[in-house]
């Protein structure tokens, strides 16, 4: 996108924010701590946008100046403008890429916790392992957002890898952020399981689930199955060794949720209904936009598990998403939760395509 473009869509900011700023003094607002929330979000999201907006103004400016500097007849004036230039320009991609990431308007599920559950796929033990890799990277990218993680299920292998590990995640952004994670991760690397030192593909899958408020679906209680069990684990003195752990089957559906994160049966019977909730309410959702022929414009593939989102191979130390044509190679650091850079190509890769519709 040409920056002007953009920098002309986002020309009535200020009034916008006013507007907001309009709504969070009126007495409407002032009554509902829930709609002062989103009000508080959204002008959160415009200031920001605001800043950037500037920032990128004032970038093109200085690339503007520097162009006309290049036919000065001071050889060293024209040599350090051609030199700085490349330096502006980089500045002014990653401003617009994350300016663009913000240009894509929240929906009705902005603010809510997730539930993620990563699933060992092909590749045996050498996936379980990777299904860890993946627990780790959005762990240690949470905690760099400041959200909070809480695992709900789990199954470990002895090796230290996940054949399954389900999770929450609260926070600021967090299903902005990880909605577009659903779907196949593949990875390319030498197993530590393989001795011939031959490189081996092998994926998890992952689901990003918006956690709904209790009001919002309605369970019959004669539809619910549910079973007591001792949890398991990786062994040692925490293992609990009375039946808390807790399998609820939807029987209309066939949904089954586990979880045996407390040693509590109560609370894990809690937290078991608040994902199998979500899980219907998903449900719900993704059939309904089945009926619908056109796809939204901002959907980025279709977020169904079974599509291949994203491949991380360590030879080249390369990750590249399939969905964008997005390639980096700082492998390690994404792994390391350093996410920011593909998240913001995700959420741009999206606020192109809507802009396209947008009239200037």
């Amino acid at each position: 996108m040409h920056e002007r473009t953009l920098l002309k869509i986002l020309g009535n900011l200020e009034e916008k924010i006013a507007g907001i700023e309009e709504q969070m003094a009126s007495q409407e607002a002032l009554a509902s701590p829930e709609r002062m929330k989103e009000l508080s979000r959204e002008h959160k999201r415009l200031s920001e946008m605001l800043k950037l907006r500037d920032e990128l103004a004032d970038l093109m400016r200085q690339i503007e100046e520097d162009e006309e500097l290049l036919h000065s007849d001071d050889g060293e004036i024209a040599e350090l403008a051609a030199e700085e230039i490349p330096q502006l320009r980089a500045r002014a991609e990653k401003v617009e890429r994350r300016l663009l990431s913000l240009l894509v308007p929240p929906d009705e599920n902005e603010g809510r916790p997730v539930i993620v559950e990563i699933r060992a796929g092909t590749g045996g033990e050498e996936a379980a392992l990777f299904a860890a890799d993946l627990f780790r990277m959005y762990s240690r990218y949470a905690e760099r957002k400041n959200w909070k993680v809480e695992v709900i299920d789990s199954n470990p292998t002895e090796l230290g890898g996940f054949k399954e590990i389900i999770f929450t995640i609260t926070g600021e952004d967090a299903y902005r952020l990880m909605k577009h994670e659903s779907g196949v991760h593949r990875v390319q690397r030498i197993p530590v399981t393989e001795s011939g030192g031959r490189i081996h593909t092998s994926a998890a899958s992952v689901a990003v689930l918006p956690e709904v408020p209790e009001q919002e679906v309605e369970i019959n209680p004669e539809d619910l199955k549910i079973d007591t069990f001792r949890s398991s684990g990786a062994g040692g003195q925490h293992v609990n060794k009375t039946e808390s752990a807790v399998r609820i089957t939807h029987i209309p559906t066939g949904i089954v949720v586990t979880c045996q994160a407390e040693r509590s049966q109560h609370k894990n019977r809690a937290l078991a209904l608040r994902i199998l909730k979500s899980k219907l309410a998903e449900l719900m959702r993704s059939q309904s936009e089945k009926e619908i022929a056109d796809r939204r414009r901002n959907q980025v593939g279709t977020g169904d598990r079974s599509e291949k989102i994203r491949t991380y191979n360590f030879p080249q130390n390369r990750i590249t998403d399939h969905r964008i044509g997005y390639t980096a190679y700082n492998l390690q650091e994404v792994l390391d939760g350093d996410l920011d850079d593909l998240f913001d190509a995700i959420q741009s890769y999206i606020a192109r395509q809507l802009i396209e519709t947008i009239e200037v």
